[in-house]
């Protein structure tokens, strides 16, 4: 490390250490967040069902292309356990990214909330054990009998 940059460092410049981590947490859950929405499937098929299992397609397969990402937001929401500003702040984006979801699959909040504890889920199962996780047409397959219930 240079001079100057250690000069910067020990006077406080880029921060606390605490500061600098929360800021990487909340970079790393906006990443996370785009990353759902950009899941989302470009095409507005005919048939709801089919969206959405492109839809877990697509967020399934970003787990496997960019497992750090998903490591990290899960580790912020850790941390968030621990820290009220941390807390505060992504909630925020969740709210954010259960809108995104909302809009998607017809406006419905109840829609964007339920898809949005589901990936909360579907991301938990896969990092822990992702070779049993649920996959994109398992998922399907049980919102469909859920809804074909009496």
């Amino acid at each position: 490390m240079q001079p100057s940059t250690t000069r910067l460092r020990s006077s406080g410049y880029f921060g606390t250490r605490d500061k600098l981590l929360q800021q990487a947490m909340l970079e790393s859950s906006a990443a996370a967040v785009e990353q759902i929405l950009d899941s989302l499937p470009a095409d507005d098929p005919a048939d709801p069902t089919a969206r959405l299992e492109e839809f877990w397609q697509r967020l399934i397969t970003s787990f496997g292309d960019d497992p750090a990402l998903w490591q990290a937001n899960a580790e912020c929401l850790n941390q968030a356990l621990h820290s009220p500003e941390l807390r505060t702040e992504l909630a925020a984006a969740q709210e954010l990214a259960r809108r995104g979801l909302s809009e998607a699959f017809g406006n419905d909040s109840n829609v964007g909330a339920v898809i949005q504890t589901m990936i909360g889920g579907l991301l938990m199962q896969w990092l822990i054990d992702p070779v049993h996780a649920p996959s994109a047409a398992d998922l399907t397959a049980g919102v469909k009998a859920l809804l074909s219930r009496p």
